[in-house]
């Protein structure tokens, strides 16, 4: 910039070497963020070569099979259960007009605010033995205890069925967004050629979908891989829990490394086996003409099976278990909502804040990274950089634990030989070791955010602002942030509530004596408190509500024209 007295501002154009420089700069910033956020998984990955050692027999002679068998029966049971609600109440609420259905289409997503590990405490405390569904069941019938039946909540089914209550949203959201997208020349073709309603459905518009139905199908199976609270609550022996035991019960590192390699061969089987099952098939649209779907209105029979679909799903994945923790969080309030709960507020919302930043910035510096520079090596980075969201909190944690340790355990001990020195314990069990993990396991929300923000600029806007001198650098922060302010915002969102909600990485890596409402929930519900842990559950249902809403908000403008 030329500045004085009498003169105007100007911009001066960047030589041509420098503006190479700055590309390459950034090019190389964007792999360095990719190595760097890579490092848990690598670290991980590391151990397969490591020699099994006498706790890595141990488990494989005694529970290994049990980890296998639950974890695969899990991903089959919560499988079924996330495409029957989603892809059941997408159909209903986009293509059938009924009472209620407005009301129903974003308040199907509700669920996603609850985490899995809070429904499974509050229907424990509804359907066990001593709470008021079975005290109401003896006190109508005279019943005592072993004289009647009652599904066993805390079970392998029991599990099952909480997580497809809240990860079922994750198959709708995708499924009801592909079905708006459809041409409505397909469906209206189907129907003249005398295919009834459900028939157009199972074979039109079903098949058309298949890509997002699949991708909604990962996303909750690896979900149901990373959860812990549930699993462990229920007293149900999967990966997570393994790793857990294996970690502070057994203290082998190395032993829960394995475990955690051996877990994410199951993610990546997941995400190989959504790619080839559409290796072959090519989708298309008919025709760039949309206009409002048409709308088959419910009458007879079909009204209360319609309304029963969407309810059911709403009822007793949200309604029921966000009304028992309201009604146990005002009974508790006078002895929980104190300073100790303020604190722990403090804490998640710094931890959430942070964290959401960070990873915010990074998707912004590694997705503007791939648009300038789109070969497969920057390409490939931003993928590695995007593939913590499929790997579990406690494989992340494992994976930042091990390095963190042995960094300082190495600094530790060349200051005490060299100037007698203790270092002690700089990164690990710090809140730099969570907030890394936190960034490496949700940075993938954010960039593919910022991502689809950035993909709705043109690119002749780069070249325009290029040609008046601007760097990549101003180009981002003068031209992109201001339009996609939208985007950005949606990302922090997204990433504050995912962090906020996030139990087993913080169980692992969160500094002695620190808390946060999500570790405290887990810690009442462990000692059986599960009503003086409604407050802290109840805030954090209530935080992942806002991004629910923008989420609706943005499936229902997703058919040009509206749906």
């Amino acid at each position: 910039m030329l500045t004085g007295p009498g003169t105007t501002t100007q911009t001066v154009p960047a030589t041509p070497s420098r503006q190479h420089w700055l590309s390459s700069g950034w090019r190389a910033g964007v792999l360095l963020v990719a190595l760097i956020v890579a490092l848990p998984v690598l670290t991980v990955f590391s151990f397969v070569f490591e020699p099994a050692g006498e706790v890595w027999r141990h488990l494989a002679a005694t529970v290994l099979q049990d980890y296998v068998v639950n974890s695969l029966l899990l991903m089959l049971g919560v499988g079924a259960g996330t495409l029957l609600l989603g892809v059941s109440t997408a159909w209903v609420t986009t293509t059938c007009e009924f009472p209620g259905r407005r009301v129903f289409e974003w308040a199907l997503l509700l669920p996603m605010a609850i985490p899995a590990y809070i429904i499974a405490y509050t229907y424990t405390g509804l359907l066990d033995f001593a709470g008021p569904v079975q005290g109401t069941l003896r006190e109508l019938t005279g019943w005592g205890y072993g004289d009647y039946w009652f599904p066993q909540v805390r079970s392998l089914g029991g599990a099952v069925v909480m997580l497809s209550l809240v990860l079922y949203p994750y198959v709708y959201l995708l499924t009801r967004a592909a079905f708006l997208e459809q041409s409505v020349c397909v469906l209206e073709v189907s129907r003249t050629l005398g295919a009834s309603p459900w028939r157009t459905f199972s074979r039109v518009a079903l098949p058309l979908a298949r890509p997002a139905v699949i991708t909604g199908l990962s996303l909750a199976l690896m979900e149901t891989l990373a959860d812990y609270g549930t699993v462990q609550y229920f007293g149900v022996n999967t990966f997570t829990t393994g790793i857990f035991r294996t970690w502070f019960g057994l203290g082998d590192p190395g032993a829960a490394a394995q475990l955690s390699a051996l877990l994410m061969s199951f993610v990546f089987m997941l995400i190989l086996l959504e790619r080839w099952s559409r290796r072959q098939a090519r989708y298309h649209h008919t025709t760039s003409r949309y206009r409002r779907l048409p709308r088959h209105r419910l009458q007879g029979w079909q009204l209360p099976v319609g309304l029963a679909v969407c309810l059911v799903p709403l009822l007793f994945g949200f309604l029921v278990p966000a009304w028992q923790l309201l009604v146990w969080a005002l009974r508790t309030a006078p002895e929980m909502l104190g300073t100790e709960f303020l604190q722990l507020t403090w804490h998640s919302l710094m931890l959430a804040g942070s964290a959401a930043l960070i990873a915010l910035l990074l998707g912004l510096f590694m997705a503007y990274g791939k648009r300038l520079h789109g070969n497969w090596l920057v390409q490939g980075a931003v993928r590695v950089a995007g593939m913590g969201y499929a790997v579990p909190g406690t494989v992340i944690a494992v994976g930042v634990m091990i390095p963190f340790a042995a960094f300082d355990n190495t600094l530790d001990g060349w200051m005490r030989a060299r100037f007698g020195v203790s270092t002690g314990l700089l990164l690990s069990g710090t809140l730099a070791a969570l907030l890394f993990a936190y960034t490496v396991r949700f940075l993938a929300v954010s960039l593919q955010t910022v991502e689809a923000g950035l993909g709705k600029i043109r690119l002749s806007m780069d070249d325009a602002a290029r040609s008046m001198g601007y760097r990549p650098g101003e180009v981002l922060r003068r031209v992109h942030m201001p339009i996609m302010r939208g985007s950005l915002l949606t990302a922090l969102l997204l990433v504050f509530v995912d962090v906020l909600k996030e139990l087993p990485a913080t169980l692992i890596l969160r500094p002695f004596n620190f808390n946060t409402l999500a570790v405290r929930a887990y810690e009442l519900a462990s000692d059986e408190r599960l009503a003086d842990a409604a407050s802290a559950s109840l805030a954090i249902v209530l935080a992942g509500i806002i991004p629910v809403i923008l989420l609706s908000r943005s499936i229902a403008h997703s058919r040009p024209g509206h749906a």
